[in-house]
């Protein structure tokens, strides 16, 4: 059964990878001619303009689709970042509708391109989510979520690499091959959104849509350098995805969206709302754009009050993500606004990352092996987690023991001792604990005086990490995780870039006296080999507080003036 089992799905993998090929090969000319003054131009406006550009009749959806098309099939040659590609059926789609263009006039996404996460259902495709088990899983019709998005005047063009298993800040599987990042193909673009960060940052979307469960739009957008906001549940639509982790339920995944920039992020999440999203997803909440809360946080006479969290007490930010925060902590001092440190302040951290990483895995690593074939590559993080939980229990516990007594690291060991599968029974513990958790933290935001706008953090420990490094850094997620877990809307915006001049590590730094999740992280930071990657900040407002975090961002990024983070050149793409 194994070897035979292997051998299919070599030929499903082989079998994708050829489509694929074929579906690029076949497209017509003009979306492998070089980028011409005109795509220039498209690639520049944001989507507010090319909407206006639409309604007026001065561009139409099918130049834009021809624009984007071609800037994705070149960012894709550079870092293998689609899966689907659905450019020939969305031309066909855009010409069929000619007659009736007139009606996309009042839509708020009219004839702008979307790429979408390969998690995400669009009629006619396969949803493989990485896994060669799930290749001809395609369904007739449109997920509910992308019913939202045509029905708002979009045009999803192509689906974007993942890492199988979805536990990953990578984004690499056997159906599709490895995605790498635009700015320096040796790192990862981040996991488990990868392929639509590095689809963004390479010029090849403006808009796009990814989920998070412990980071997965927010790392990537710190890895690659494009802006993403992690929406509380049931602000954005959930139905109509495929997921490795069915059932899971103990740390929420959530769709949310992704963007080249700010103002396209800001535009592209005003307009779902704006689609009254509960009308397509039972899960959605009633709640439309609460424009007086955006307004109020973007008046420039109304100075923010803005909590720092430098570190999350397990792992230290790196000399480069401790830069980024400290610039943008800066220049909200410069222009005004009232900063304060609340890093020993907050309820612990480590305690955040311990309930989160119990309860997202409470199956022992069961169900996202379910779908694997044998043979078939697993993610060295993932494969780290599986191994874990399936030690025998007396071995396990002499491991924590060891881990606890002779290397006297109580962070590592706090993570390992329960890593198995947890019973019913303890499930609702963790459960339990999740919301006394989450009380603290509601009772120590509604006690700060004067009251917190946001607070800011980094994204992560390191900036991107090498390929295959999060066999090291499987657990180096606590500053995404946490807010997973309290159900916080956060958003990341990239700040600026490593420098090998600036970002050293300290001569006294060693490597052997961190704990074991820090020195998984730091076993891969280098500064020289790492210039040039970029480096984001985090936004955290409260939970359903989008509107907030969002302006908060743009403030952020006004007051970093001529220091605001510089995109990748699209020219890079010819």
């Amino acid at each position: 059964m194994g070897i035979l089992e292997y051998f299919q799905h070599r030929r499903d993998c082989n079998f994708k990878q050829q489509e694929r090929a074929e579906r690029l090969r076949a497209l017509p000319p003009i979306y492998h001619a070089p980028l011409t003054a005109m795509d220039r131009q498209i690639l520049a406006r944001p989507i507010s303009d090319l909407v206006a550009d639409v309604h007026a009749k001065s561009i139409s959806p099918i130049e834009i689709l021809h624009t984007y098309g071609k800037t994705a099939v070149k960012a894709h040659a550079k870092t293998n970042c689609l899966t689907e590609v659905m450019i020939a059926s969305a031309e066909e789609s855009l010409l069929g509708e000619q007659q009736i263009i007139d009606e996309k006039k009042r839509l708020p996404l009219a004839g702008i391109p979307v790429s979408l996460k390969d998690t995400v259902v669009v009629g006619g495709y396969d949803t493989t989510v990485g896994y060669s088990s799930f290749i001809s899983n395609k369904v007739s019709q449109d997920g509910p979520m992308v019913k939202l998005l045509r029905d708002a005047g979009a045009v999803p063009y192509v689906k974007t690499n993942l890492p199988i298993t979805l536990l990953s800040f990578e984004s690499t599987n056997d159906v599709w091959g490895r995605c790498t990042n635009p700015h320096n193909k040796a790192y990862s673009p981040g996991g488990s959104t990868g392929g639509e960060s590095a689809l963004l940052a390479a010029g090849g979307s403006r808009i796009g849509v990814g989920s998070d469960v412990a980071g997965s739009v927010r790392v990537p957008a710190h890895f690659s350098g494009c802006y993403s906001l992690r929406c509380s549940t049931g602000r954005w639509p959930k139905l109509g995805i495929c997921t490795s982790m069915p059932g899971q339920e103990g740390v929420p995944s959530v769709y949310s969206p992704m963007a080249r920039t700010l103002d396209d992020l800001t535009y592209f999440m005003r307009s779902v709302v704006g689609m009254r999203p509960w009308k397509y997803d039972y899960n959605a909440h009633p709640i439309p754009w609460r424009e007086d809360v955006e307004q109020d946080v973007a008046d420039e006479k109304r100075k923010l009050r803005v909590g720092v969290m430098r570190t999350d007490g397990v792992i230290d930010p790196s000399p480069a993500c401790a830069r980024a925060l400290e610039m943008v902590e800066a220049a909200l001092l410069k222009d005004g606004h009232d900063v304060v440190d609340v890093t020993s302040g907050v309820p612990d951290p480590y305690e955040a990352l311990r309930l989160a990483s119990l309860l997202l895995n409470a199956d022992g690593c069961q169900m996202f092996d379910l779908f694997r074939r044998s043979g078939e590559w697993l993610d060295p993080g993932a494969a780290q987690m599986k191994r874990l939980a399936r030690l025998p229990g007396p071995l396990r516990y002499l491991y924590y023991l060891w881990v606890k007594y002779v290397r006297r690291d109580d962070v590592w060991a706090g993570l390992v001792r329960n890593w198995r599968a947890q019973s019913a029974y303890e499930n609702w513990h963790l459960v339990k604990g999740r919301e006394i958790y989450r009380a603290r933290w509601f009772t120590w935001w509604e006690d700060a005086q004067p009251a917190l706008d946001v607070i800011i953090t980094p994204p992560n420990a390191t900036p991107a990490v090498p390929h295959d490094g999060m066999y090291d850094a499987v657990s180096s997620c606590g500053y995404t995780f946490m807010f997973n877990l309290l159900d916080y809307t956060a958003g990341v915006l990239p700040v600026t870039h490593v420098d090998k001049a600036l970002d050293q590590l300290p001569a006294t730094f060693d490597l052997r006296k961190l704990n074991g999740v820090a020195r998984g992280a730091y076993k891969h930071y280098d500064a020289n080999r790492m210039h040039g990657l970029p480096v984001g900040v985090q936004v955290v407002g409260r939970r359903l507080e989008e509107e907030k975090v969002l302006a908060a961002m743009k403030r952020i990024e006004d007051a970093l003036g001529e220091d605001k983070y510089t995109l990748l050149d699209i020219s890079e793409l010819d």
